[in-house]
């Protein structure tokens, strides 16, 4: 189930059809980052967190590389026209060595 979301993002980027949220759009200029390497950790990525119940609609979280080996989490929207929601660089204080396991909490 989760490969044919997986496909289905990748074909709709891969195509042109998505466009980011305002915040995504924010994320992606603030952290520098290209239209370019965003679609190219997509065509690479897999789903490492699926949210059904997301409140943009059902949503999956996408770890995948630039062309320059730079990890990226993006967040989108599975919708005919998938969303970019938000993008950034995981960070080893919240996510495993792997970048797919979130951290829990140690208090």
């Amino acid at each position: 189930h989760l490969d044919d979301k997986l496909d289905c993002i990748k074909k709709a980027v891969a195509k042109g059809s998505y466009k980011y949220t305002i915040h995504g759009a924010k994320q992606r200029i603030a952290r520098r980052l290209k239209r370019k390497d965003i679609e190219q950790a997509i065509s690479n990525g897999e789903i490492i967190e699926d949210y059904p119940k997301h409140h943009y609609g059902p949503a999956c979280l996408l770890l995948g590389k630039t062309e320059k080996g730079k990890a990226l989490h993006i967040l989108c929207s599975l919708q005919e026209i998938v969303d970019i929601v938000t993008v950034y660089e995981p960070d080893l204080n919240e996510w495993g060595e792997d970048l797919k396991t979130r951290r829990k909490n140690e208090k």
